[in-house]
């Protein structure tokens, strides 16, 4: 997926996906050939020593101690002339000045991706930084670098601390960007309802070009709410949304896959899914949770199918997804014993019966809860009176 014209992706998380797929198991040796090479350009093109010598300590790259060195001479040349500035602004400018130089530090360390040394001085220039909004830019730092390494326990810290930032002051626009990273975070780290609730408030106002494109994210948009909206908001929310209209098509196979799901066309969302499914296998973000995202899909989908019919056989819903008989059935008995789809199978007859909780049932199930509840709390009272 290109990047949008209005802005482009951080450099630092273009290198980021192409480690992810340097050392992703079902990347062919072929194109890794051609992503060692983009990485190693990277690195040079930036001088990043403390990266190159991670990557050649972990065998993803292999160590050549003259490169290595060259890198280092580079680095502490760069860092000697940023000390100089911060210096002669200490000596002979104001305190706006005296910010930036550390600012311009803090920032080579990320570009070498320094981690450590570059938080150490994030949090130096922040000591230096009196507006709200130059503090909220200092964490949207912190936040790339975090996404960067996927580190999402400094990711979570940063959320919070820009939220408190938030309750003194600050734009709209930062705001709107703040969603978008948090949006991000739930998503990488299973919450999709969230991570969808998120992205579907961020639509009209995105501006985070610097983590993704739009294209990117209105993929996480649709792939996030097709798993966690009903029906009838999945319509008015996603699929006759204008923003997501005008990039569906870009997207290969999204537009099937939401659209074929909505107009329950089963056999074209089956063969969307298998191309959606390499698409999320190697998004560094959806990769760790592949098994689930792909699991519950299929819950929604057969549940949506199921809920059609109070039963149906098995070869009419092989025949509706496109599949075999057994492929169902072997489905369908793995989702109904983990509690995920509410019918049972009669075998001898090849029939599904749907056994949906009757929702008067379960109101009333819930009011004889509470009545109990209810009683236990006034017998308690009761006692603690009479004594």
């Amino acid at each position: 997926m290109d990047g949008g014209a209005e802005g482009s992706q951080q450099p630092h998380l273009i290198l980021a996906n192409k480690l992810f797929l340097l050392t992703h198991p079902d990347v062919p040796d072929i194109e890794k050939v051609q992503l060692k090479s983009d990485v190693v350009d990277f690195i040079k093109s930036d001088a990043m020593a403390p990266l190159y010598e991670t990557l050649a300590a972990t065998s993803v790259l292999d160590l050549d101690q003259s490169f290595l060195d060259s890198m280092r001479t580079a680095n502490e040349e760069e860092l000697k002339k940023l000390d100089e500035k911060i210096a002669d602004a200490e000596e002979n400018l104001g305190e706006s000045e005296v910010r930036e130089a550390h600012l311009a530090k803090a920032l080579y360390f990320i570009r070498i991706s320094d981690k450590e040394k570059a938080l150490e001085q994030l949090k130096l220039t922040e000591g230096k930084t009196v507006a709200v909004g130059q503090k909220m830019d200092l964490v949207f730092y912190t936040l790339q670098l975090a996404f960067f390494y996927m580190d999402f326990d400094l990711v979570s810290k940063s959320i919070d601390k820009a939220k408190k930032l938030f309750e003194e002051g600050g734009d709209w626009e930062r705001k709107n960007r703040l969603k978008v990273y948090e949006g991000l975070y739930c998503m990488s780290t299973r919450n999709f309802k969230k991570a969808a609730s998120l992205f579907l408030d961020s639509i009209s106002t995105f501006t985070t070009y610097e983590i993704f494109p739009y294209e990117t994210f209105i993929f996480y948009t649709v792939l996030t709410s097709i798993i966690t909206l009903d029906r009838v908001s999945l319509k008015q929310k996603v699929v006759d949304a204008p923003e997501i209209l005008t990039v569906l098509g870009k997207i290969p196979f999204l537009s099937e896959f939401l659209n074929s799901l909505y107009e329950c066309q089963y056999k074209a969302f089956f063969s969307a899914f298998a191309g959606m499914a390499e698409q999320i296998k190697f998004d560094r973000y959806l990769y760790p949770h592949f098994r689930f995202y792909m699991r519950e899909v299929r819950t929604v989908v057969y549940s949506q199918f199921l809920e059609s019919y109070k039963s149906v056989t098995v070869e009419a819903m092989a025949k509706a997804f496109g599949v075999s008989v057994d492929f169902i059935d072997q489905e369908l008995s793995r989702f109904i014993a983990a509690g995920k789809l509410h019918c049972k199978i009669d075998k001898v007859a090849g029939v599904l019966e749907t056994n949906r909780p009757d929702a008067k049932n379960a109101l009333y199930q819930a009011t004889i809860k509470q009545g109990d509840f209810l009683l236990n709390r006034i017998q308690k009272l009761s006692r603690v009176i009479d004594l």
